[in-house]
Order: C-alpha cells, then structure tokens, then sequence
C-alpha cells in the first residue's frame, strides 16, 4: 500500500517500532509472502454463508458482520465472507475485490496488514506471544499511553471494548461504593449496559438509566433523581455528531459536584479523532476513558485508563483476563503508537474523511438520487437513506462496483484510503446510484 499523500514519496520512511522482543530475522523475512499464501485455490461465496449459518447461531459471531446488518436483509447478494484484506482492499470468497469504506468497524485506519504494524505483531509472536509472566510491553504500551491521553495516570488493558467499558464502571462503582449509572451511547453487549435484549436480570437493568444524546435538561433531570446515590455518568462522546459544548460541559460539572466518576467511551473516537480520543479532542478531561478499536490498528486490544484514585480501585475489586496482555495485540499498539508519532495521523483521517464524503456527495448531485444525505464527521461519516429497500439496494449495487459501504453508522476513513482509491468510491457510489436510478425508472 502506499502512503505518498501524507509523507511525500512512495519510499517515505516509516516510523520506527520499538523492538521489545527477541530479534527474529527469519519470521521478518516471511512477512511479505503471508498474503499469498492464505488464499485458497477454490472458493465458493454463497456456500460459505450456507455454511456459516448452520454452525454460528446468527451466522456471524459479530453482530455488525451479518447478512441483515450489513445489507438489511439476510437474503442479500453481496458478499459476507472474506480471504484477504490489505491496504484499503478485502477479497472475498470468489476472489472479487473491493474498496472497503467501513475499515473492520472502525479498528483499522493505518490499513489492513499494514507492513509496520505486521513486523511488530511477527516479532512478538515469534518471541512467544503469552508465558506466565507479564510481558514488558505491558508496562511500555502503558506508559506511552499515559503520555498521549489526557485523562491517564494509569492503564489496564483487556480484549475488547464492552470489556474495557464494564471494567470503567466497575471501578467507578467501586470507587465510590454506589450503584447507579447514568448512560448515554451503546456500550456493548454485556449485562451492565445492556438495553432491551433477553437474559438480562431485570435488577441490573434497573441500576442503569439512560438518557438521550446531548440533551442537557434529560440528563439534570437524571442527575437529580440519582443524587448522591450516583456512581457514573458514561457518555460515548460522539454519537453520529459531536455533542454541544454545553452539555459535555454540564457533565463534568454535575460529576464533579456530586463526587461520581465521569467516565467516556473513546472505542471508536480515541486514535481517530485524536490519539488521545474526544477528550484531547475537546479539551474535556473525564475521570475515566475506554480505548480499543484503531488502538491496535484492528488487533485485539483494547484498555481502560484514567485518575489514579479511581484505577486503583481495581485493588478492591476483581479485572483480570487472562490473555489481556498477550503480546502480539500490546506490539501492534506500540507499532500504532509510533505511527501517531511520527505523523500527525488523527489530522489526515479528517482530511481524508471529507474527501470521501465529497466524493460520495458528489456521486448523489450526479445520480439525481434524492433521499440520500452524507452525514456525521469527517473521521466517522454516514450515509443516510430515507427508505431501507433501496439503502439495500444500493449497498447490493455498490459491492457489484467494488465498493464497501456500511450501512448506518459508520463509513470510516484510513491511511491507505489514497486519491486514487477516493476516485474509485466516487466511481463505485455513481454507477451504483445510476443503477438504482434506472432500476426504479424501469418499474
């Protein structure tokens, strides 16, 4: 993949990742020849769907990666299985490519497989990724983390996001011997913050109350009602639009009046944003943050952080998993890390992001395709289609042409999105508008 839009020539010198590991030259060497070889000779994409429905309850263990999420019906034709992701490029089970615009939900924006990031996580394997000990890029991936979020005196790291996110409010509630949780955004799947599914006991539910997105009198009223038995309030600080200053504002304020924990959610904004999330972002800092996703450009990885005070709680309670700190997710963050050290990154996602959305936007005034808007930020954008049916279809259209949307939130941005690749998404977004333009004419 190449890089020449942000660092000049294509022989750019890449940031250089710290080796904490056994130098093993060989596994280096092997690296350039693994996609190659992970591609096998036959495939058969519908066969593959058939087959992963009879052995996964919902035929995809992540939820956002099933037929009905990714297109709005579990009858659609695109595809939902891949062999190879590189750069900006997915290969799917019939060795067709696409340009992908959700970039794994948001957990890559250097690039699939990106060479720097691969060395890391090689060496690190190579060495042995897990052993009985602690492997010191625990300590080395905390530290620098300490150094680029605002919110962090100490780190803890898990595997996944709906981990870190619990564990922030486990400590919060352990903190400040208090139940009661304010809630605004989508936090997971575990039983804390879950809404409206089966198998939640009703008493969990009831120690959580939500409110709406940037609506300050919902959450004083929220506020009030909880008083001093309040132990959080947890914000996903950007739901398809930055919130007011008012009411992130108002937030901090009532936390802190009240001695509870303020406790973001950066999964999806923190290295995208900014390394250090919304907070750096905003110049807002909460007592608490959960990071994963682009942490480790698409391994899993992901981290609670914040005060002091509040994460030593965690020595009177119980966070552990095993692998938390296995090494080949800890070495891809410190290859990401060196990255947004070398290169203002955060900086060309947005650029890069708005690119994408004028191409997209462009595509639309083309087409003459009404009921079809470009939405969100630059780093985190949308597309928005009054009628599902033909969001559907032109998800279906716009594979056909070699283009990956996600449907709803959100289309995500990355390095290896380069102006070469932005004008095949505007190719892509057109001929499948023009498509589904003279499809409906032709009813």
């Amino acid at each position: 993949m190449t890089f020449r839009r942000f660092f000049g020539a294509k022989d750019a010198t890449k940031p250089e990742v710290r080796d904490e590991t056994t130098d093993v030259p060989e596994a280096l060497e092997e690296v350039d020849d693994a996609a190659e070889e992970v591609i096998p000779e036959e495939h058969d994409a519908s066969d593959w769907q058939t087959r992963a429905r009879a052995v996964l309850p919902t035929g995809a263990s992540t939820g956002s990666k099933r037929s009905e999420a990714l297109y709005g019906a579990g009858d659609a034709s695109g595809p939902t299985h891949y062999v190879q992701a590189i750069g900006c490029r997915v290969t799917d089970a019939d060795g067709n490519e696409y340009i992908d615009c959700t970039m794994a939900l948001g957990t890559v924006a250097l690039g699939y497989a990106e060479p720097n990031v691969t060395r890391a996580v090689v060496d690190a394997i190579a060495a042995g990724n897990v052993s009985g000990l602690s492997s010191v890029l625990e300590v080395d991936v905390a530290e620098r983390l300490c150094g680029v979020i605002p919110c962090a005196d100490k780190v803890q790291f898990l595997k996944t996001g709906a981990e870190a996110i619990a564990a922030a409010v486990r400590l919060a509630r352990t903190y400040t011997a208090r139940e009661l949780v304010i809630a605004v955004g989508y936090f997971g799947w575990l039983d804390w913050g879950a809404e409206e599914t089966a198998g939640v006991p009703e008493g969990t539910r009831r120690a959580v109350r939500r409110v709406p997105f940037d609506d300050v009198a919902a959450l004083q009223a929220a506020v009030d009602e909880a008083g001093d038995q309040l132990a959080a309030i947890v914000i996903e600080p950007v739901i398809e639009r930055l919130p007011s200053a008012e009411w992130i504002a108002k937030a901090r304020e009532l936390t802190t009046a009240l001695g509870a924990v303020l406790i973001f959610d950066e999964i999806k904004t923190g290295f995208r944003l900014r390394t250090g999330g919304y907070q750096a972002y905003a110049d807002v800092v909460p007592d608490l943050a959960a990071f994963g996703k682009a942490m480790a450009n698409g391994y899993p990885l992901a981290s609670v952080v914040g005060h002091r005070d509040i994460m030593d709680a965690a020595r009177k309670t119980w966070i552990s998993s095993t692998l938390a700190s296995e090494s080949s997710a800890l070495a891809a963050a410190a290859a990401v890390l060196a990255w947004h050290d070398s290169a203002d990154v955060c900086e060309s996602l947005w650029t890069i992001g708005a690119d994408m959305r004028r191409a997209v936007t462009t595509a639309i005034e083309a087409s003459g395709i009404d009921g079809v808007t470009v939405d969100g930020i630059d780093p985190m954008w949308m597309l928005r289609f009054q009628d599902p049916q033909r969001e559907q279809r032109f998800l279906e259209l716009s594979a056909q042409h070699g283009v990956l949307f996600k449907r709803g939130a959100y289309n995500f941005p990355a390095l290896a999105h380069d102006e070469d690749t932005i004008r095949e998404i505007e190719g892509g977004a057109s001929a499948a508008l023009v498509d589904l333009r003279d499809e409906e004419a032709d009813r």
